[in-house]
């Protein structure tokens, strides 16, 4: 499935947080490698819509508040460098609307030769 485009990306979510350095768990120093700061959070926005638009949703896990979703790819970026990461999304059960929650780095798995 494809997370709907009705889908919600709170802008204090990119804003206040995925853009803000955070002593644990950070991820403004990885999404500043793609170009995405403070001065740009539109940038940010669009690029995660994108993603979501161009790839497919996969069902996660279940809670009270509804159905997490992943959705995994290549942030496209604005500085030359993409960024392979995962989307979080939640389908909330008290409203039937998509909400974007979250994004982190894609670890690439190492294989031992």
């Amino acid at each position: 499935m494809k997370i709907p485009n009705s889908a919600i990306i709170p802008d204090a979510k990119i804003t206040k947080y995925l853009l803000v350095y955070q002593k644990q768990d950070d991820k403004s120093k990885f999404l500043a490698q793609g170009g995405f700061t403070q001065d740009n959070p539109e940038q940010l926005k669009l690029a995660i819509r994108y993603l979501a638009d161009n790839n497919r949703a996969i069902e996660d896990i279940k809670n009270e508040y509804g159905t997490f979703y992943r959705v995994e790819g290549e942030l496209i970026s604005i500085a030359g460098q993409n960024l392979l990461v995962i989307t979080i999304w939640l389908h909330r059960k008290i409203d039937n609307q998509f909400q974007f929650i979250t994004l982190k780095p894609k670890k690439e798995k190492k294989i031992n030769a």
